[in-house]
Protein backbone atom coordinates (compact mmCIF):
# COMPACT_ATOMS: atom_id res chain seq x y z
CA UNK A 1 0.00 0.00 0.00
CA UNK A 2 1.42 2.98 -0.60
CA UNK A 3 0.53 5.19 2.09
CA UNK A 4 0.95 8.89 3.02
CA UNK A 5 0.56 10.86 6.34
CA UNK A 6 -0.50 14.50 5.25
CA UNK A 7 0.22 17.21 7.61
CA UNK A 8 -1.61 20.85 7.14
CA UNK A 9 -2.02 23.76 8.68
CA UNK A 10 -2.48 27.79 8.78
CA UNK A 11 0.17 30.22 8.36
CA UNK A 12 -1.42 32.56 10.28
CA UNK A 13 -0.01 32.32 13.71
CA UNK A 14 0.44 34.67 16.84
CA UNK A 15 3.57 36.68 16.84
CA UNK A 16 4.84 35.20 19.89
CA UNK A 17 4.30 31.69 18.00
CA UNK A 18 6.32 33.35 15.13
CA UNK A 19 9.22 34.15 17.52
CA UNK A 20 8.99 30.82 18.96
CA UNK A 21 9.38 29.24 15.66
CA UNK A 22 12.64 30.92 14.06
CA UNK A 23 14.42 29.67 17.03
CA UNK A 24 14.14 26.03 15.26
CA UNK A 25 15.58 27.16 12.01
CA UNK A 26 19.02 26.69 11.12
CA UNK A 27 21.77 30.00 10.36
CA UNK A 28 20.61 30.07 6.68
CA UNK A 29 17.02 29.95 7.17
CA UNK A 30 16.89 32.66 9.44
CA UNK A 31 19.50 34.74 7.77
CA UNK A 32 17.19 34.18 4.37
CA UNK A 33 14.21 34.97 6.94
CA UNK A 34 15.78 38.43 7.25
CA UNK A 35 15.85 39.30 3.90
CA UNK A 36 11.73 39.46 3.46
CA UNK A 37 10.90 43.20 3.10
CA UNK A 38 7.05 42.27 3.99
CA UNK A 39 6.49 40.82 7.57
CA UNK A 40 3.59 38.34 5.74
CA UNK A 41 6.37 37.29 3.61
CA UNK A 42 9.09 36.77 6.59
CA UNK A 43 6.05 34.86 8.87
CA UNK A 44 4.73 32.54 6.16
CA UNK A 45 8.54 31.95 5.04
CA UNK A 46 9.03 30.88 9.30
CA UNK A 47 6.01 28.92 9.87
CA UNK A 48 6.37 26.91 6.72
CA UNK A 49 9.83 25.87 7.19
CA UNK A 50 9.59 25.62 11.17
CA UNK A 51 6.45 23.34 10.90
CA UNK A 52 8.24 21.01 8.46
CA UNK A 53 11.18 20.95 11.05
CA UNK A 54 8.27 20.31 13.72
CA UNK A 55 6.58 16.83 11.59
CA UNK A 56 10.14 15.44 10.60
CA UNK A 57 11.38 15.72 14.25
CA UNK A 58 8.32 14.00 15.40
CA UNK A 59 8.48 11.14 12.68
CA UNK A 60 12.57 10.93 13.41
CA UNK A 61 12.47 11.90 17.33
CA UNK A 62 15.22 14.30 16.46
CA UNK A 63 15.36 17.72 17.61
CA UNK A 64 13.68 20.06 15.59
CA UNK A 65 16.27 22.69 14.90
CA UNK A 66 18.96 19.39 14.46
CA UNK A 67 17.86 18.41 10.95
CA UNK A 68 19.97 18.76 8.27
CA UNK A 69 18.44 18.10 4.88
CA UNK A 70 20.53 16.79 1.65
CA UNK A 71 19.34 17.87 -1.80
CA UNK A 72 19.59 16.42 -5.25
CA UNK A 73 21.01 18.11 -8.56
CA UNK A 74 17.61 19.89 -8.61
CA UNK A 75 17.18 21.27 -5.32
CA UNK A 76 14.45 18.36 -3.93
CA UNK A 77 15.60 18.35 0.11
CA UNK A 78 15.34 14.85 1.56
CA UNK A 79 16.52 13.60 5.14
CA UNK A 80 19.43 10.75 4.45
CA UNK A 81 17.49 8.30 6.87
CA UNK A 82 13.98 8.89 5.79
CA UNK A 83 11.37 9.20 5.77
CA UNK A 84 10.65 10.61 2.01
CA UNK A 85 8.33 13.78 2.56
CA UNK A 86 7.47 16.77 0.33
CA UNK A 87 6.03 20.48 1.57
CA UNK A 88 3.85 23.05 -0.05
CA UNK A 89 2.39 26.26 0.90
CA UNK A 90 0.10 28.98 -0.70
CA UNK A 91 -1.85 31.49 0.38
CA UNK A 92 -2.12 30.76 3.86
CA UNK A 93 -2.00 26.85 3.92
CA UNK A 94 1.20 24.51 4.66
CA UNK A 95 0.86 21.15 3.83
CA UNK A 96 3.73 18.21 4.30
CA UNK A 97 3.20 14.63 3.32
CA UNK A 98 5.39 11.86 4.40
CA UNK A 99 6.12 8.60 2.87
CA UNK A 100 8.13 5.54 2.49
CA UNK A 101 8.14 6.29 -0.90
CA UNK A 102 9.09 8.78 -3.13
CA UNK A 103 6.54 11.28 -3.41
CA UNK A 104 5.62 14.77 -4.47
CA UNK A 105 2.82 16.97 -2.88
CA UNK A 106 1.45 20.30 -4.52
CA UNK A 107 -1.66 23.21 -3.63
CA UNK A 108 -2.58 25.78 -5.05
CA UNK A 109 -4.89 28.35 -3.83
CA UNK A 110 -7.67 29.42 -6.30
CA UNK A 111 -6.66 33.16 -7.41
CA UNK A 112 -9.37 35.15 -8.64
CA UNK A 113 -9.47 36.94 -12.27
CA UNK A 114 -6.17 34.87 -13.00
CA UNK A 115 -5.51 35.14 -16.50
CA UNK A 116 -5.25 30.62 -16.48
CA UNK A 117 -5.92 30.87 -20.72
CA UNK A 118 -2.63 32.37 -21.27
CA UNK A 119 -0.65 30.44 -18.35
CA UNK A 120 -2.04 27.26 -19.88
CA UNK A 121 -1.47 27.74 -23.36
CA UNK A 122 2.52 28.55 -22.39
CA UNK A 123 2.65 25.57 -19.70
CA UNK A 124 0.38 22.81 -20.63
CA UNK A 125 -0.19 20.51 -23.05
CA UNK A 126 -2.42 20.82 -26.12
CA UNK A 127 -5.10 18.27 -24.86
CA UNK A 128 -5.06 19.61 -20.92
CA UNK A 129 -5.70 23.25 -23.05
CA UNK A 130 -8.34 21.77 -25.00
CA UNK A 131 -10.02 20.16 -21.81
CA UNK A 132 -10.02 23.47 -20.21
CA UNK A 133 -11.65 24.94 -22.84
CA UNK A 134 -14.44 22.54 -22.59
CA UNK A 135 -15.02 23.63 -19.21
CA UNK A 136 -17.60 26.12 -17.97
CA UNK A 137 -18.16 28.95 -15.78
CA UNK A 138 -16.31 28.54 -12.32
CA UNK A 139 -15.36 24.78 -13.23
CA UNK A 140 -12.71 26.14 -15.59
CA UNK A 141 -10.88 27.92 -12.52
CA UNK A 142 -11.34 24.97 -10.68
CA UNK A 143 -9.91 23.00 -13.56
CA UNK A 144 -7.31 25.09 -14.25
CA UNK A 145 -5.32 24.99 -10.29
CA UNK A 146 -6.13 21.21 -10.39
CA UNK A 147 -4.07 20.78 -13.59
CA UNK A 148 -1.41 22.93 -12.04
CA UNK A 149 -1.44 21.15 -8.87
CA UNK A 150 -1.35 17.88 -10.20
CA UNK A 151 1.58 18.95 -12.52
CA UNK A 152 3.56 20.29 -9.48
CA UNK A 153 3.13 17.62 -7.20
CA UNK A 154 4.36 14.92 -10.51
CA UNK A 155 7.45 17.08 -11.40
CA UNK A 156 8.04 17.30 -7.34
CA UNK A 157 8.14 13.40 -7.31
CA UNK A 158 10.43 13.00 -10.07
CA UNK A 159 13.25 15.04 -8.48
CA UNK A 160 13.15 17.56 -10.82
CA UNK A 161 10.63 20.20 -9.91
CA UNK A 162 9.98 23.04 -12.98
CA UNK A 163 13.05 22.20 -15.00
CA UNK A 164 10.98 19.40 -16.03
CA UNK A 165 8.38 20.20 -19.04
CA UNK A 166 5.16 20.88 -18.05
CA UNK A 167 4.16 19.83 -21.60
CA UNK A 168 6.19 16.35 -21.42
CA UNK A 169 2.99 14.12 -19.54
CA UNK A 170 -0.62 14.84 -19.32
CA UNK A 171 -2.88 15.15 -16.32
CA UNK A 172 -7.19 15.38 -15.56
CA UNK A 173 -8.57 18.32 -15.28
CA UNK A 174 -12.01 16.97 -14.18
CA UNK A 175 -11.99 16.26 -10.19
CA UNK A 176 -11.41 12.79 -10.71
CA UNK A 177 -7.20 13.06 -10.31
CA UNK A 178 -5.80 11.13 -12.95
CA UNK A 179 -1.94 10.75 -14.81
CA UNK A 180 -3.18 10.47 -18.79
CA UNK A 181 0.53 9.72 -20.49
CA UNK A 182 4.12 10.52 -19.80
CA UNK A 183 3.87 9.54 -16.00
CA UNK A 184 4.72 5.65 -16.15
CA UNK A 185 5.52 4.31 -12.44
CA UNK A 186 3.38 6.62 -10.55
CA UNK A 187 -0.13 7.12 -9.20
CA UNK A 188 -1.85 9.89 -8.33
CA UNK A 189 -4.92 11.27 -5.65
CA UNK A 190 -6.50 14.39 -5.02
CA UNK A 191 -6.20 16.14 -1.87
CA UNK A 192 -8.77 18.27 -0.44
CA UNK A 193 -7.72 20.24 2.78
CA UNK A 194 -9.98 23.47 2.36
CA UNK A 195 -12.00 25.64 0.62
CA UNK A 196 -10.74 27.43 -2.57
CA UNK A 197 -7.56 25.19 -2.67
CA UNK A 198 -6.68 22.49 -5.31
CA UNK A 199 -3.94 19.36 -4.20
CA UNK A 200 -2.19 16.49 -5.36
CA UNK A 201 -0.28 13.92 -4.05
CA UNK A 202 1.97 11.71 -6.36
CA UNK A 203 3.31 8.40 -5.17
CA UNK A 204 5.92 5.91 -6.61
CA UNK A 205 3.29 3.44 -8.02
CA UNK A 206 3.40 -0.44 -6.22
CA UNK A 207 0.03 -1.60 -7.68
CA UNK A 208 -2.28 -0.34 -4.91
CA UNK A 209 -4.26 2.71 -4.47
CA UNK A 210 -2.63 5.78 -2.33
CA UNK A 211 -3.94 5.38 0.81
CA UNK A 212 -3.73 8.74 2.69
CA UNK A 213 -4.26 9.64 6.54
CA UNK A 214 -4.60 13.20 6.96
CA UNK A 215 -3.58 15.08 10.25
CA UNK A 216 -4.55 18.42 10.74
CA UNK A 217 -2.07 20.70 12.81
CA UNK A 218 -3.63 21.82 16.08
CA UNK A 219 -5.54 24.75 16.16
CA UNK A 220 -5.58 24.62 12.17
CA UNK A 221 -7.74 27.58 11.10
CA UNK A 222 -8.16 29.63 7.82
CA UNK A 223 -9.58 33.27 6.70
Amino acid sequence: MAAADLHFGSLQVAEDEVERLATLLDPAERSRAARFAFARDRRRFIVRRARLREVLADATQTAPERLAYTANAYGKPALAAGPRFSASHSNELWAIALSERELGLDIEYHQPNIDWRDLATGLFGASECAALEALAGDDVVRGFFDCWARKEAFVKAIGMGLSYPLDAFAVSVTPDARLLSGAHGWRIARVELADGYSGALVVADDGEPIEIVTRPFLHFRLP
